[in-house]
């Protein structure tokens, strides 16, 4: 025979059971789109150190057929759209100068882009960390994320060390992985889950869930960002992608310097 105050438990457990599967849920989801977060961010970076220089040799052969079309015809309108091709890669007078070399005309220098997102100087190796690296940042997410905290001091706490967590595995740096974990592993026992009133509960669910909405839309804007919809094209393999890219882009050199060749020969 059960008793009045164990009656009055059962929904009480159920919710905090409910609270629990949203928490991890949530925490599931949130590693999600931080690992998508540091894919999108390092094949940024990497895209514009290694292929860079082929864009902009690409918009210099460019305006230099322009301008050797234009000598040859001597039409006003191939004379204007040389300028103009002209005008697209020369670097913006002064720029440098003024921003005392943390810009110039083609926009931030890539450490003071890195320095002002409080990215690592240092450009990542690849746009995936490692199978090994992503098996340790999941693990210590999954153990250390805020949203498992009772306590201010705790969520604190872990808000801290997973901002060392995600920069490490944002430079795929194992070894560093490595230490984060046993220094976790060997840090103060997180307190012991105590009862909650039903009143705790449900106010935590409704975070959880306008907590969700947030992510859901983040994750909305990396998709639908440019360099987001380029890794879609190779989920399993983005750093084979920007290889790809690369063969592209020599492929279009060679054959705008055929192209110039032609005109001038």
């Amino acid at each position: 025979m059960t008793t009045p105050e164990a009656e009055q438990a059962r929904p009480e457990e159920r919710l905090e059971r409910a609270v629990r599967a949203a928490e991890q849920a949530l925490i599931e989801f949130e590693i999600a789109v931080e690992t998508f977060r540091v894919e999108v961010e390092n094949f940024s970076r990497l895209h514009h150190q290694k292929l860079g220089p082929m864009y902009a040799r690409i918009d210099e052969l460019d305006a230099l057929i322009a301008e050797a079309r234009a000598a040859r015809t001597g039409d006003p309108e191939d004379r204007r759209l040389a300028e103009e091709a002209r005008a697209r890669v020369l670097p913006m007078p002064g720029v440098e100068e003024l921003f005392h070399g943390w810009m110039d005309g083609d926009g931030l220098f890539p450490e003071a882009a890195a320095m002002l997102t409080d990215q690592s100087v240092r450009p990542p190796e690849r746009v995936r960390p490692s199978d090994e690296a992503r098996r340790l940042y999941r693990d210590l997410a999954r153990k250390a994320h805020p949203d498992l905290a009772r306590e201010e001091d705790d969520r604190k706490r872990r808000e801290e060390f997973l901002t060392r967590v995600n920069g490490a595995y944002a430079r795929g740096d194992e070894a560093l992985l490595r230490e984060l974990a046993e220094e976790w592993a060997a840090g103060p026992v997180p307190p012991q889950d105590r009862p909650s009133r039903s009143e705790e509960l449900y106010a935590r669910l409704e975070w959880l869930a306008q907590r969700k909405e947030m992510l859901t839309q983040v994750a909305s804007e990396l998709e639908g960002s440019p360099i987001g919809s380029m890794l879609r094209l190779a989920p399993d393999d983005p750093d084979g992608l920007l290889d790809e890219i690369a063969e592209k882009l020599l492929a279009d050199v060679a054959a705008r310097e055929a192209e110039l060749a032609g005109l001038l020969g």
